[in-house]
């Protein structure tokens, strides 16, 4: 049956041979890199990307479920991968069997594992050095839940800690790679030493050197997004993604109408308003009404009016746009582009938040 999605002109385009691209900008010397492919690559499409991204020479993918794993072994993907959270109790024998790599850091979550293993898995080990989201805290017991793991029969592969703040305070990212490096140094002295030593998420890779360690984590970097306004933007990263739609009706309206939902927005001339198949059920933010842009023609023209579920109106002025010219809401078009960090900022939130919510039934066109 015909997919009814591909009826409606929206869509995504995600251009693989970027994806490519940033995986050799982003890997450092002497070091491995973990394609972070969670949340469906950030909405860019998980397997396509883990696949290109492995094929340029990232050794790793990372995810956040179980579920996510399983997607990628069930796609053909035989690259090790990161679960990084402890796998949910009653998952531990189905991500095994599969050679999804554990993350542990609680007690109970090593019993399970251990539990279910049979032979010497490989583990992850996450540290908690000052994110406070998981893992073991404080970093004094560290050294003692290591001992434990191999005490379990299991094996430390791998020991890694998530940072808070590499983006913009370089204290803090100091405090925590020192807490850090003073776990490792006293598992050493234990006599365990992992393969794989890991901190760096995309902020790390850029700006942080000393966070580097045997393995990095970029996540946003690798679609090509700066992980925050300033950081990375001369690296040579190329984004990713783009995502177009195009006009499905256009009508000529006299100063003074209002427009859309609560009729907000009020016409100071006579326009042309074009009306564009996306809307929030789509992904595409309901706060960004009144602030957003898109590109008709080459040219920035303002979302008029409330975004709605499934359109939203753009005033053109006095420009010529009849139905069927391409929109592009994020992307490039004639010169001019709009980032995924604009249409977060207009929102009053960030890239990652707007690409990973770019809704299913916005179908994903893998190029290059």
């Amino acid at each position: 049956m015909t997919d009814p999605a591909r009826f409606r002109p929206t869509r995504a385009e995600v251009d693989l041979a970027a994806i490519r691209h940033n995986v050799s900008v982003l890997r450092p010397p002497g070091a491995e890199l973990m394609a972070v492919v969670k949340a469906n690559a950030y909405g860019h499409g998980a397997v396509p990307v883990a696949r290109a991204a492995l094929e340029a020479g990232a050794t790793w993918a990372g995810v956040a479920l179980v579920e996510e794993g399983l997607e990628l072994r069930l796609a053909g993907i035989e690259a090790p991968i990161l679960v990084l959270s402890e796998f949910p109790r009653g998952s531990e024998a189905v991500a095994l069997a599969h050679r999804l790599t554990p993350t542990v850091y609680t007690p109970d979550g090593l019993a399970r594992l251990a539990a279910a293993a049979r032979g010497p898995v490989g583990v992850h080990v996450k540290l908690d050095t000052g994110m406070h989201r998981v893992g073991v805290w404080p970093p004094e017991e560290a050294p003692a839940f290591l001992t434990a793991v191999l005490a379990a029969g299991l094996e430390v592969e791998g020991v890694w800690t998530h940072l808070a703040r590499s983006e913009d305070d370089a204290s803090v990212t100091a405090t925590q790679l020192e807490r850090f490096t003073g776990v490792l140094d006293a598992a050493r002295a234990r006599g365990v030493r992992p393969r794989y030593v890991h901190a760096s998420n995309s902020a790390a890779v850029l700006c942080h050197p000393e966070a580097r360690f045997d393995l990095v984590r970029p996540g946003i970097a690798l679609y090509g997004i700066p992980p925050a306004p300033g950081v990375g933007e001369d690296a040579g990263l190329r984004p990713a993604l783009s995502w177009r739609s195009a006009v499905a009706m256009t009508k000529r309206l006299p100063a003074g109408e209002r427009l859309s939902y609560g009729l907000r927005y009020e016409l100071a001339n006579e326009a042309t308003i074009a009306t564009v198949p996306v809307g929030y059920a789509d992904g595409y933010p309901r706060p960004a009404s009144g602030s957003a842009r898109v590109l008709i023609r080459g040219r920035r023209m303002p979302v008029a009016g409330t975004i709605t579920m499934d359109q939203l109106l753009v005033d053109c002025g006095d420009e010529e746009v009849h139905a069927g010219d391409e929109v592009v809401l994020i992307g490039e078009q004639g010169g001019a582009t709009i980032t995924a960090a604009e249409v977060g900022a207009w929102a009053g939130t960030i890239a990652y938040e707007i690409v990973t919510r770019i809704g299913a039934r916005v179908p994903r066109e893998h190029v290059g």
